[in-house]
């Protein structure tokens, strides 16, 4: 779930206070300070809810406006911050390692995305347009020194959650839409994009060093050769070092996967990059 405060993204282990901020969602919403802001998601709110929405729509309806208007998550962690009991537990340093990940490194990807590359501007079906996203994805990490992104104090993320959040934040400018952990029946994914029941795709990104990747993509080809339906998917796996893409190499050979279109390898090694020192 990326609606998650900055300072509960800091824990070692998974602990969100997701309920929090949906049962004070009308209130955040209210005192929003900007008045075109807290129109925009009052409306969009309501464009989201059936004529006789059921609880379990209403708080979908929330969560979906989140996702559109991260603002709000801005504004609920100030609020939290201001009271200042659960803040007060938690390391300054590492909150302030999570804004340099979640919020200002994310900040410079979009930044280099929108100066190098038409990632926010992809036309196509959802596939086409996933696969255009991530190829450009992988073309700014590569090889304009976007791999600085998934560093941080000389270590690369280490969490696939991590991982999603950062690719998550980046789209925006979209006629689709894109939720996470969706579960289509056959397991979850973690972003599913559609335009209406026609048009959907899978998008899974995966750090090389999870201990379950040959079980995931082994898995993946069962599922997807038994589906009927029109649903594609596309494999990310993002590599540090030359051992993680020897490891991932030797498990697409293994599983014959090695030249499959739908799965995208990205090198965010930076000890063959250039400007590596600079980290």
């Amino acid at each position: 779930m990326i609606l998650t405060p900055k300072d509960m993204l800091t824990k070692d282990e998974t602990w969100i206070n997701r309920p929090d901020l949906l049962q004070h969602f009308e209130e955040i919403a209210e005192s929003l300070p900007n008045a075109s802001l807290r129109a925009l998601v009052n409306n969009y709110l309501r464009q989201q809810l059936p004529k006789k929405p059921k609880r379990e729509e209403i708080t979908e309806a929330k969560v979906q406006t989140i996702q559109r208007y991260p603002e709000i998550i801005e504004h609920y962690i100030r609020n939290r911050e201001n009271d200042g009991d659960q803040a007060q537990s938690v390391s300054r340093l590492k909150v302030r390692q999570t804004e340099i990940v979640f919020i200002e490194q994310v900040k410079s990807l979009v930044a280099t995305l929108q100066t190098y590359t038409s990632f926010y501007s992809t036309q196509g079906d959802t596939y086409a347009e996933a696969r255009e996203r991530v190829g450009f994805l992988k073309d700014v990490i590569e090889n304009k020194d976007g791999y600085r992104f998934f560093w941080h104090d000389g270590q690369p993320i280490r969490k696939e959650g991590d991982l999603q959040i950062l690719y998550r934040l980046t789209w925006y400018g979209t006629s689709s839409d894109i939720n996470r952990e969706v579960n289509n029946g056959r397991g979850p994914a973690d972003f599913k994009a559609s335009r209406g029941a026609f048009d959907k795709s899978l998008v899974e990104l995966k750090l090389a060093s999870n201990s379950k990747l040959k079980q995931n993509l082994q898995n993946q080809v069962l599922i997807y050769q038994k589906a009927s339906d029109a649903t594609r998917a596309l494999k990310v796996i993002l590599y540090f070092t030359a051992a993680e893409l020897e490891k991932v190499r030797s498990i697409l050979k293994e599983l014959k996967l090695f030249d499959s279109e739908d799965i995208i390898l990205i090198d965010s090694r930076r000890d063959n990059k250039a400007s590596a020192s600079n980290v």
